[in-house]
């Protein structure tokens, strides 16, 4: 599993080389069929159920839409901002602020994010606080591939995610990896992705082991929309 003292190791090595650019604010809409988050449906969870191992299952049959939203601001290779989306039928709308910093040399990107997830309408009230539940992020790319992992540092018990993906033109596939220590959630799945355009796109998803909602492929249909251009 990845450690933040290793994140802000290569982020430090990658902030030596920071591109010049202006700075940058902008916003975009979105909507979409389901919220697909890593493989799961989280509109599926109409009402929690848990099985024998105590392990979550979908109780509902999804078809929750979600309406999302951001803000960002970005310079010099830096960016912070704010993502809100609704579709969690679970833990209720959410909204996550988050800050990091890219950059490209020798032909391969590197990108480092702190990111905390927050829920103002949880119903135990657990997270609805910055800083409850959050997330270091490094992500490294090169000629299409790029390899990304996930470090709770607060709020998740040592959970961890990884994707490994390759995108070429308008098409995209990423394989997945939830690791949770200690428990039977270590589901893997596979996303194909298609972007008929800079707004409309369609993901096709499967769980290909330790099914964690059901067995069944999610077929997601998204647009997006930027504002103020």
């Amino acid at each position: 599993m990845l450690r933040l003292s290793a994140l802000s190791l290569a982020v430090a090595g990658a902030m030596a080389v920071a591109p010049a650019a202006n700075a940058e604010v902008s916003a975009s809409v979105g909507v979409a069929n389901m919220y697909l988050w890593r493989g799961i449906d989280l509109g599926a969870y109409d009402k929690v159920v848990f099985d024998d191992d105590g392990n979550p299952e979908a109780s509902g049959g999804g078809g929750v839409g979600a309406i999302s939203g951001d803000l960002s601001y970005s310079t010099s290779g830096f960016y912070t901002g704010i993502w809100g989306s609704s579709g969690d039928s679970n833990a209720g709308t959410e909204y996550d602020l988050y800050v990091g910093y890219g950059a490209e040399f020798g032909g391969v990107s590197v990108d480092f994010s702190l990111l905390t997830y927050i829920y103002p309408s949880s119903p135990d009230g657990s997270l609805d606080n910055p800083g409850e539940l959050s997330e270091a992020i490094l992500s490294l790319g090169f000629a299409g591939f790029s390899l990304t992992g996930y470090d709770n540092i607060a709020g998740g018990s040592g959970y961890g995610y990884y994707t490994l993906s390759y995108g070429y033109d308008a098409f995209s596939i990423l394989v997945g990896k939830h690791d949770n220590p200690g428990t039977s959630e270590d589901m893997t799945h596979v996303d194909l992705s298609y972007a008929y355009n800079d707004n409309l796109s369609f993901t096709l998803s499967q769980q290909v082991d330790d099914e964690f909602d059901n067995k069944k492929p999610k077929f997601v249909v998204g647009y997006s929309l930027p504002l103020g251009e």
